[in-house]
């Protein structure tokens, strides 16, 4: 079983400004994740804006942050789509690269029924070789996997994950008790993480982790080694972080986090817009209160 880490941190996409990528920032991030809590990133998934990147400068973001980081740390590459045929391209390019895995994304738009899904995610994942993390977010797909559905994909060998982020920890437990041991649940949202690994999750697959991602890491050791109270402790901390980095739409808030501490990701690429004055007081404060920013 491949062990992808237990904090893996969905990393924005750095921009210059005139909304190009930057992928000299980008691996200087790669860099900087993996020396502050980070196993391990993932790559032009939702947070990177993925919904805005072709696939060349998809593929150039992969082999960018593998050039970087991909000797000492997991490197997973965002490959899923609505589009079948195009998440095997990509994926088999990707793969083709290097990287360690591929997180496939619950297809948007198009709303396929149970069995639409797992025909989905199996013929791709009949395409490769790579071990594979599914994504749940039906807050942005506009439709749920079912524990059962992600329980029937466990028979593909290599999709050996998935990254749960429905919100709903009743459905997280649903699937931690129907999937064989070993199938590793990350938990897809941030303020969710120690409740996940309560019911068994195997981690998480975080935004807050470009700002505490040392924090969280020193949370899930606490966990593993059986000291609760502590664990908890962090948590509670970082519960208005949590909060604030999902002011409004991500990657907004976190893009915005990651440059106030001097990190250079760049502007948003539209039809995503910058934080009002408003939203980045709100950020400035949370960061503050963390000790991330002055």
């Amino acid at each position: 079983m491949k062990d992808f880490g237990r904090i893996l941190t969905a990393m924005v996409t750095p921009f210059n400004s005139d909304q190009t990528v930057n992928y000299a920032a980008a691996a200087q991030l790669a860099q900087y994740l993996v020396a502050n809590g980070s196993d391990g990133v993932v790559v032009a998934g939702s947070t990177g804006e993925s919904a805005t990147l072709s696939n060349e400068e998809k593929l150039r973001l992969f082999s960018s942050v593998l050039d970087a980081i991909g000797d000492k740390a997991t490197v997973i590459a965002g490959t899923g789509s609505n589009d079948t045929r195009a998440s095997i391209a990509l994926t088999q390019a990707a793969e083709k690269l290097g990287v360690h895995g591929a997180m496939l994304v619950g297809p948007y738009y198009n709303k396929p029924t149970q069995e639409g899904f797992y025909q989905h995610f199996k013929t791709i994942a009949d395409s490769s070789a790579l071990p594979f993390i599914v994504y749940n977010v039906p807050g942005r797909t506009s439709s749920n996997i079912l524990p059962p559905t992600i329980a029937r994909l466990t028979a593909c060998k290599n999709i050996i994950a998935v990254k749960e982020a429905s919100g709903s920890l009743d459905q997280v437990s649903e699937i931690i008790r129907i999937t064989p041991e070993g199938f590793l649940v990350y938990s897809g949202d941030d303020g969710l993480t120690l409740p996940v690994l309560a019911v068994g999750g195997a981690g998480v697959i975080s935004v807050a982790g470009h700002i505490v991602g040392k924090q969280m890491k020193e949370m899930i050791t606490a966990f593993f080694q059986g000291d609760l109270a502590k664990a908890q402790a962090i948590h509670l901390e970082l519960h208005p972080f949590f909060r604030a980095i999902f002011v409004t739409t991500n990657p907004i808030p976190i893009k915005t986090a990651v440059n106030l501490i001097g990190l250079n990701a760049g502007p948003l690429r539209l039809p995503m817009v910058e934080a009002t004055d408003s939203e980045v007081d709100y950020i400035k404060k949370a960061m503050q209160d963390v000790g991330a920013l002055a």
